[in-house]
């Protein structure tokens, strides 16, 4: 019992030299932990104003620009979608005020229509930062850089991009889309077997596809020059 006793009182005895050590400890330094809790409230209440009466306003001004913008774009006219008309801001000038405010669509609106007008490097530029979740839309995206360098006559490359957006759209009907394109792209290269490869892919995982419908003559115009 008295053993008891005795554990019970070094026990307290190491609580209470505990305490007053954190007592002792808060009393030395307590200007600069008020200090810390001060600069953590400072910083909240600003990343909340920020938020509210500069960033969620921006955003809004973003869209609002953005829809006669798209527009334009859905219309075919993508020299103005991109610059806009003296009224309406373009995709570039949304850019260049807002960044991705209004969204990631913007860049690959701006990234088509650049690559509509020939402005192949600036596309490129704009697709690769889309970053969209719809899998559809980033597989199109990819796709569309494998068409700008396509035009650059940077066939390889475009060859990279166009199984990236075939990866990406896999096991849905555009998949089939971009293996063509890849299968296509390898043959102006003179790399049939790689061809070969993409168009039976096509031919075995997409047979209902619309590619599918002709890819035969794809596979028999290479097993003809072989």
């Amino acid at each position: 019992m008295a053993k008891k006793v005795k554990e019970e009182e070094i026990r307290q005895q190491n609580v209470a030299e505990a305490v007053s050590k954190t007592e002792e400890f808060f009393n030395k330094n307590s200007k600069y932990i008020y200090g810390c809790i001060t600069a953590v409230l400072v910083i909240a209440l600003l990343v909340i104003c920020y938020n509210r009466f500069i960033l969620q306003p921006k955003k809004a001004e973003a869209m609002e620009q953005m829809v006669q913008a798209e527009t334009w774009f859905a219309q075919g006219d993508y020299e103005t979608a991109l610059n806009g008309d003296g009224n309406f801001l373009g995709f570039l000038d949304i850019i260049d005020q807002y960044g991705a405010k209004g969204g990631q669509s913007v860049y690959f609106y701006a990234g088509v229509a650049s690559l509509q007008t020939g402005a192949y490097d600036d596309a490129i530029s704009f697709l690769k930062k889309y970053k969209g979740e719809d899998p559809i839309l980033l597989a199109r995206a990819q796709s569309c850089i494998g068409d700008a360098y396509v035009n650059k006559e940077e066939v390889e490359t475009a060859i990279q991009w166009f199984k990236k957006a075939a990866k990406t759209a896999f096991d849905t009907p555009y998949a089939a889309e971009y293996l063509i394109k890849a299968g296509i792209a390898a043959e102006s290269l003179g790399m049939n077997d790689e061809a070969l490869s993409f168009y039976k892919e096509v031919k075995d995982r997409y047979a209902t596809s619309p590619e599918a419908a002709e890819i035969d003559k794809y596979i028999t115009r290479i097993q003809n020059a072989q």
